[in-house]
């Protein structure tokens, strides 16, 4: 199965007091000339973040204004955060529906809330409501995409869940019901292998199976979400620094690229996206700034052109 590849455009991320992390700001312009010296003529996503927070007054957006990024051959994946600690979610669920009407001739997919299972950094998991959030806004993006008549996917997504009775995905199953499951286009996986846990190099393979087979037979399967609906890995990603080369995230890279094409036709996965395009500030000594492609200045890591040449060798034909 061919594979649909993509990636953050932008650098700067979340520190776990929810701060900017630090770095130089995002340009606009050497991220569009980086996305298209990666994918040049083949479909491709630019995932970007903007968050829902009525109750702080403003919506970050992460890169600034991700749809610019749209282009030939490259649409936007577009998730929308639920960081709103309120649980009336009337602003919430009509703040999807403008996404969709603004921004739909370039959306290729939304997806609903970020890791609402994880309430570190990046996760949306600490909002009392956000369960709820996620099943009510799943239903409200497919009416509304429906009612438009959009090509857009709706989805939702979690990070890797080592619970063994998977409650956070029975209780979305049990919220939303068949419903919730019928209007999911997609379920979206984070997952950062040897990254936050180390794992032996010679490890990694079995590992990163284990963890993609886990998420469709259990996770999903808890949630009552069925084999036909479609897996991306919304996030995936190996931080460089102290004692972390790039020519092993080079490594790393081509091997999770190549099991996750391996596995696609067993385990319904159709899309790839890598976090992120660059770092948000090389050279701290701390790898949770170095997730990039590219350093901080936009000069290129070796783990750039291998992506770049994976996806010419497995992304779906132009």
């Amino acid at each position: 199965m061919a594979l649909r590849f993509g990636i953050y455009a932008g650098g700067l991320g979340e520190d776990r007091f929810r701060n900017t992390t630090p770095g130089p700001p995002e340009r606009s312009d050497r991220i569009a000339e980086a996305l298209d010296a990666l994918h040049a003529d083949r479909p491709f996503v630019v995932r970007g973040y903007v968050q829902y927070n009525d109750a702080a007054g403003g919506h970050r957006q992460a890169p600034p204004r991700p749809w610019q990024y749209a282009a030939p051959h490259r649409k936007l994946d577009l998730v929308v955060c639920f960081r709103e600690p309120g649980e009336d979610l009337t602003g919430w669920l009509e703040f999807l529906r403008k996404q969709i009407r603004e921004h739909g001739p370039v959306l290729a997919s939304l997806q609903i809330a970020e890791e609402p299972n994880h309430t570190g950094p990046g996760g949306d998991g600490e909002q009392p409501a956000v369960r709820q959030a996620v099943v009510e806004g799943v239903r409200a993006a497919r009416a509304e995409v429906d009612r438009l008549g959009l090509d857009i996917g709706i989805g939702c997504n979690s990070s890797v869940i080592l619970d063994p009775a998977q409650e956070f995905w029975t209780d979305l199953g049990r919220r939303g019901g068949s419903e919730f499951a019928h209007a999911l286009d997609y379920v979206g996986l984070d997952f950062f292998a040897d990254v936050f846990r180390p794992i032996p190099a010679d490890g990694l393979e079995a590992a990163v199976t284990a963890v993609l087979t886990g998420f469709r037979r259990e996770s999903l399967t808890a949630a009552g979400i069925p084999d036909t609906t479609p897996i991306h890995i919304t996030e995936n990603g190996w931080a460089t620094g102290p004692n972390r080369s790039y020519e092993r995230q080079a490594e790393v890279l081509e091997t999770v690229v190549r099991l996750v094409d391996g596995l696609a036709d067993e385990l319904n996965i159709t899309t790839y996206e890598h976090f992120g395009l660059r770092d948000s500030y090389s050279d701290q000594g701390d790898m949770n700034l170095e997730f990039g492609l590219l350093r901080s200045d936009y000069t290129p890591k070796p783990a750039f052109d291998r992506y770049r040449e994976l996806i010419a060798e497995y992304s779906v034909k132009p």
